[in-house]
């Protein structure tokens, strides 16, 4: 009777176990921090391109934009989903690290001084002036005119975005393949949470790089993040090892044995629910990211700032590593808080994690930096996303999240639009508010990860889920490559006393940089908010009319889900 029992126990997989999986998303969440890191490193220093390459507002947001070019426009994130569905997590991974890394090292190089002067700078600034067809479309990468550093710089940050976003779509497919039936929710959550820290890290990091020791070189930013990507691609190698031991394991083909079918792509694109959870992806990723490249300036044009003496403390170097110390602090601190039993402990984590983040709070403001201030943008996030992550998979309402998500998205850009200009003259207040509303702003957008991505294998067949993901992602990328330019535009359009000054010269790049209106295109962006609440409304009608299982938890009891968790009954019930 024993040996019965034994030969009916349940074989115990690695992702049975706890320290592994969540191993696993440690791996794909630091490779994420690191590519989060490289895309908006040029972001805190655009005023450094201007004044050492030549870059106008105009190249940097060409160059800006490039990201997503081969990904829209080539459709790449297409192919990138049947690679993914074609040839598994692991090789995809590895394929992605590797784009990215390649991209990161063009774009080093066109920003190095050996670029400059170059047989390859003559061929750049006499070639790719004109693209037929793209820019009879007004969509071309490239212009007449555009410094050849910029345009060997898109062309690196194009092949680097394909590289991020076929890494995106293979991370929400391994947290799949590794939680399902578990806590994917969280997971998912938490490795959005914990990369948004590389929004933080550029923020903190490039202007300090930029300007080391004194010397200025915009490359010395770009190489920190060279080598956090090549950390990246060795932290999906490391991944590859392990899902290979959990498939050889568990005995199940990789998702190449799948065959690819057309058919596949119109099972997906004939569900009404797909549409409704792609749009709010595009509209909630819209509203965030294209702001993101221009949030700090939005805050020099609407805070007013004083120079730091340059023997303050406040203006050394040493000062940004010891207030990225304490944010790492906070992070660490408000996410464990979130996995305590006991209250004592949990209370003394919450405390930590909110002194830490008025100390935080305090050290950039004392420093009268744009870029610090808005670094604080994924903190709060971090701390909340677990809790929702969590109450999502044992409570679920993921539709109603989303909603409450696009309230807070607009209430944040109304307020940088029409409240913040009030407090321009006051040096604390301005100062708070800007720091209130990024933090709630950041906190709205992990309803995202916490409560959307988990939603797609609901509506998806397992098989397909990398295309699925794949066409949401290429769809997000179109909002991407737009809302950039759009805001430019509107920024333009709204400020003509703005764009006459610097044509007739009588105000320096220097001070039309922090004199721009954003009114509109933050109300544009709140609009995006707006679109995303209507929509939201609509895919909770949807789910409760057609039982979708939006609003249900992820994690269930249920002999199906346990059957679809591999057998791993004893520890998904220990969990």
């Amino acid at each position: 009777m024993a040996t019965t029992a034994v030969t009916q126990q349940p074989k115990e997989l690695l992702r049975d176990k706890a320290w592994a999986r969540w191993t696993a998303l440690g791996l794909l969440a630091f490779a994420m921090f690191c590519s989060y890191v490289f895309m908006d490193i040029l972001s805190p220093i655009k005023d450094l391109l201007q004044s050492t390459r030549g870059w106008d507002s105009t190249a940097f947001g060409t160059m800006q934009g490039s990201e997503t070019f081969l990904n829209v426009f080539i459709f790449f994130l297409i192919f990138a989903g049947i690679i993914l569905d074609k040839m598994g997590v692991r090789f995809t991974a590895v394929l992605s690290g590797a784009v990215m890394l390649v991209g990161a090292c063009i774009n080093w190089y066109a920003l190095t001084d050996s670029f400059l002067g170059s047989s390859l700078e003559t061929w750049f600034n006499n070639h790719l002036n004109y693209i037929p067809g793209f820019d009879e479309l007004g969509v071309s990468p490239f212009y007449e005119g555009m410094p050849a550093s910029a345009k060997l710089s898109a062309i690196g940050f194009m092949i680097f975005g394909c590289g991020v976003e076929m890494a995106g779509i293979t991370v929400s497919r391994g947290i799949v393949k590794w939680f399902k039936g578990r806590e994917m929710a969280l997971a998912m959550g938490s490795e959005m949470a914990l990369a948004r820290l590389g929004v933080a890290t550029c923020m903190i990091f490039s202007p300090v790089f930029a300007n080391l020791g004194g010397d200025i070189s915009v490359s010395r930013s770009v190489a920190f993040a060279v080598v956090l990507l090549m950390i990246a691609l060795i932290m999906f190698v490391v991944y590859f090892f392990m899902d290979k031991k959990l498939d050889s394991q568990s005995g199940e083909a990789e998702e190449k044995d799948e065959p690819f079918k057309i058919s596949d792509l119109g099972k997906i694109l004939s569900s009404w629910a797909f549409w409704l959870v792609a749009l709010l992806c595009v509209l909630y990723y819209s509203a965030i990211f294209p702001f993101q490249k221009y949030a700090v300036n939005m805050l020099q044009c609407n805070l007013t700032f004083t120079d730091v003496a340059p023997d303050s403390f406040w203006a050394k170097d040493s000062v940004a590593v010891v207030q990225y110390v304490i944010m790492i602090l906070v992070a660490i601190a408000a996410f464990a808080s979130n996995f305590q039993k006991k209250v004592s402990m949990k209370a003394a984590l919450l405390v930590t994690s909110i002194v830490g983040l008025v100390i935080y709070c305090y050290m950039g403001y004392m420093r009268q930096s744009a870029s610090t201030i808005f670094s604080v943008f994924p903190l709060l996030a971090v701390g909340i996303t677990p809790i929702l992550g969590h109450y999502v998979d044992y409570k679920g309402k993921a539709a109603s999240m989303l909603i409450v998500g696009a309230l807070l998205l607009i209430a944040c850009h109304l307020t940088f639009a029409f409240i913040l200009p009030l407090f321009k003259d006051s040096a604390v207040g301005g100062v708070v508010v800007a720091y209130v509303t990024i933090l709630v702003l950041g906190a709205s957008f992990s309803l995202v990860p916490a409560s959307l991505w988990p939603s797609v294998p609901k509506l998806v067949d397992a098989n397909i889920i990398g295309s699925a993901y794949a066409l949401i992602f290429w769809i997000q990328n179109i909002g991407l490559w737009l809302f950039p330019l759009l805001i430019g535009k509107v920024l333009d359009g709204t400020n003509p006393d703005v764009v006459a000054g610097l044509q007739n010269g009588t105000m320096t790049p220097e001070q039309a940089a922090v004199s721009y209106d954003y009114t509109w295109p933050l109300v544009m962006l709140a609009c995006l908010g707006g679109a995303a609440l209507i929509l939201g409304l609509v895919l909770k009608a949807l789910d409760a009319k057609r039982h979708l299982g939006l609003e249900l938890p992820n994690v269930t009891e249920s002999a199906t889900e346990k059957a679809e968790a591999e057998g791993a009954e004893v520890v998904a019930a220990e969990g």
